[in-house]
């Protein structure tokens, strides 16, 4: 079968797609999304940490450019002052760059969430192939990338200049003025390039981020087959499901028929229905339904009941009530009680009759069957 087109798989994807592709590594992403947080970050980590890192930078230079004796006779102690120094600084930014940190870590994960595939960075050899990355140069998904970075570079590159020429002049001032000022104007002026930076790049995000969802959920579209397809293996085939369907009833069929020898008594449609009763004093609060069956079924029964010595009584309406309002293995209605006691105190008397002699018990018949529990012949 030919593999279908980007047109005939108009379906939104089932979730179990969904899944299937973020197993393999699959989920919606946007670079631009997360430059902006990052450039975003640094902008707020640099205006609530400004003070420290000024402080930590004044002082790294101050100690820098000092002097002493002991540093013209001991040279290491030149490296030790300038790591102390560096130390500081860097001590002094850690936080902004535990933000930096946890924002490249938390920024992917807005969109599509976390994720940790094996399938995503397995090597595929597919890729290696120049036909197939030829035809990625040249497909809609690469021009338009193209051009999402040509407007991104104008735009931050517009604004990149726009920054420059506008703080030119204070740029420079910072060569004529004291170091502690210039290292705070130096901060603020980068601050601000970084604000002014990711206001540009938001712009860019707000139409990343539709522009990737929509991309990433059309190309997991399904087509109808598919989906079909994905409902048969989800559910099973339905052929297969059959037969498995089947083989229980056989299985149930084989114990329900295993059950017969144990029954004490069977009563008989005569011919239509066949359902065997079993009670044991000790265990059942009241008598349990062990097989049942029409027809063919019922036959079967009758047969087991008769190779094994089961008793087996004509009582077509009891039967009828038995069959429609009882489970099998389960016990009879409240209902049904008085009718079964009495057939099987007939079984009973037939046991020690052919245990003892004497003169035969009299078959129960015109059985007390409630009018809410009875089944008409027509309807059974």
């Amino acid at each position: 079968m030919a593999e279908e087109s980007d047109l005939e798989k108009t379906e939104p994807a089932s979730q179990q797609r969904l899944d299937k592709a973020r197993e393999e590594g699959t989920v919606v992403r946007s670079r631009e999304l997360s430059t902006f947080l990052m450039l975003g970050t640094a902008f707020a980590g640099l205006w609530f940490t400004s003070g420290p890192v000024v402080q930590a930078l004044d002082l790294g230079l101050r100690n820098s450019l000092q002097f002493d004796r002991r540093a013209a006779f001991e040279p290491s102690q030149m490296a030790v002052q300038f790591a102390g120094s560096v130390f500081h600084a860097l001590l002094a930014m850690l936080p902004l760059f535990g933000m930096l940190v946890l924002m490249a870590v938390v920024g992917p994960m807005l969109l599509g969430g976390w994720l940790l595939s094996a399938k995503a960075v397995a090597p595929k050899f597919s890729k290696l192939n120049p036909f197939s990355g030829l035809v990625r140069m040249v497909s809609s998904h690469t021009l338009v990338e193209l051009v999402k970075a040509l407007a991104k570079t104008l735009l931050v590159g517009g604004v990149g200049y726009w920054v420059i020429k506008d703080n030119f002049d204070s740029v420079l001032a910072l060569m004529t003025q004291p170091a502690s000022v210039a290292l705070r104007d130096a901060v603020w002026l980068v601050a601000r390039s970084c604000a002014l930076t990711a206001g540009a790049l938001l712009v860019v995000a707000l139409i990343d981020v539709p522009w990737q969802l929509w991309t990433h959920f059309r190309k997991l579209r399904m087509s109808r087959e598919e989906l079909r397809q994905e409902h048969k293996e989800s559910e099973g085939d339905p052929h297969i499901k059959s037969q498995i369907k089947r083989l229980q009833q056989q299985a149930a069929k084989r114990r329900m028929m295993g059950e017969v020898p144990k029954a004490d008594i069977v009563v008989t449609n005569p011919t239509h229905f066949a359902v065997a009763l079993r009670y044991i004093d000790s265990d059942m609060r009241a008598p349990r339904v062990v097989a049942k069956g029409t027809d063919l079924v019922a036959l079967r029964i009758r047969e087991i009941a008769a190779e094994n010595g089961v008793p087996i009584l004509e009582a077509p309406s009891l039967t009828r009530s038995l069959y429609k309002h009882t489970l099998l293995g389960s016990e009879i209605p409240a209902g049904l009680y008085t009718a079964v006691a009495e057939v099987l105190a007939w079984v009973y008397q037939l046991r020690r009759w052919k245990e003892e002699g004497g003169e035969a018990p009299r078959t129960p018949s015109n059985l007390p069957v409630p009018a809410e529990l009875e089944i008409p012949a027509v309807a059974a």
